[in-house]
């Protein structure tokens, strides 16, 4: 079973993960001998770093598929705090931060890294937790890695959810990355965030998400905001192609109905591939994994059921 491998390979590697780490179980704090052994136990909490990206799982048992959630740009892990307890009754789950991002290190950018470099950290996490296959939610530019990965590793991809998408740029899009890529080393880069979130998610019921979005970017520092931005050069014709090159691959896009800047191209896609799913969220806008998580948690949790069932 995939979990078994999981348990392998953490134990060739738990030295190394474990020992500057502690763990809070049951209101104490445990050494991380006996973490260990409360998790090979049944334990269903596991958290690390394995180079650079920070994760997290929580493990249900080995029967259950694995769900791997990529947040987006400025974000991090703590972005799906309103699906973890739905998504850990009946999957193991694996939460992580993007290079840059969260609790994971800066700083780790080479000359000419893209998404695909991107992807392939997720890939070193899936492979150092002994994960073989599973379904990748992700959020916002978190998609267009979710995407990547199903391109150049398609074999670890059971299948995406794809919320708020960003498969397609139109003029206003386009014009909003070329003032950020001419900006985004003289303007502080929390001054363009806060202005693309508004942009983005401009409506009052859209706050919370808002604020979310906005709180999660102050822990990034401007060179690795000037890094994740310098991705969107020529991204049109990178998203066109992720729409050819995984049209195999089962995948639900999740978009808020007022997300109107990013559903418009997903409605066009979804009529390239019978693989191609969309369900909108009414009262939603762009984050709509927060603006109505139990639509969000329904239809996404429905989607595995109905993959794994698929292929039992």
């Amino acid at each position: 079973m995939e979990t078994g491998a999981v348990k392998e390979a953490q134990l060739r590697n738990c030295q190394s993960i474990f020992k500057d780490m502690t763990v809070k179980s049951n209101s104490r704090f445990l050494s991380y001998e006996k973490h260990l052994e409360t998790w090979l136990n049944g334990s269903n909490r596991i958290e690390g770093k394995i180079p650079m990206l920070h994760y997290k799982t929580y493990i249900k048992g080995d029967d259950y598929p694995w769900v791997t959630f990529i947040h987006g740009a400025g974000g991090s892990s703590s972005v799906w705090f309103k699906q973890i307890k739905e998504f850990r009754k009946a999957h193991n789950v694996l939460l992580l931060d993007l290079r840059g991002h969260g609790r994971s290190e800066q700083g780790q950018w080479e000359k000419g890294d893209s998404f695909r470099e991107v992807a392939d950290d997720v890939i070193e996490v899936l492979d150092k937790l002994g994960i073989q296959k599973s379904h990748m939610v992700g959020m916002s530019l978190g998609t267009i890695v979710a995407q990547t990965l199903a391109e150049w590793h398609p074999d670890r991809v059971k299948s995406l959810i794809l919320g708020g998408a960003v498969i397609g740029l139109d003029i206003r899009t386009k014009f909003l990355l070329w003032a950020g890529n001419t900006f985004k080393r003289f303007v502080p880069y929390m001054l363009l965030y806060k202005l693309f979130a508004y942009i983005i998610m401009p409506r009052k019921e859209h706050e919370e998400s808002r604020l979310a979005f906005v709180n999660q970017a102050k822990r990034m520092c401007q060179k690795e905001f000037v890094k994740w931005f310098s991705l969107t050069k020529l991204i049109n014709p990178y998203l066109a192609r992720l729409q050819t090159t995984t049209t195999g691959v089962p995948t639900l896009f999740l978009m808020g109905e007022e997300d109107y800047l990013f559903i418009p191209p997903v409605k066009e896609a979804v009529q390239r591939s019978e693989k191609f799913r969309l369900i909108t969220i009414r009262n939603s806008g762009h984050v709509c994994n927060i603006d109505q998580p139990d639509e969000f948690n329904r239809h996404s949790i429905g989607y595995i059921h109905e993959m794994e069932m698929a292929h039992a």
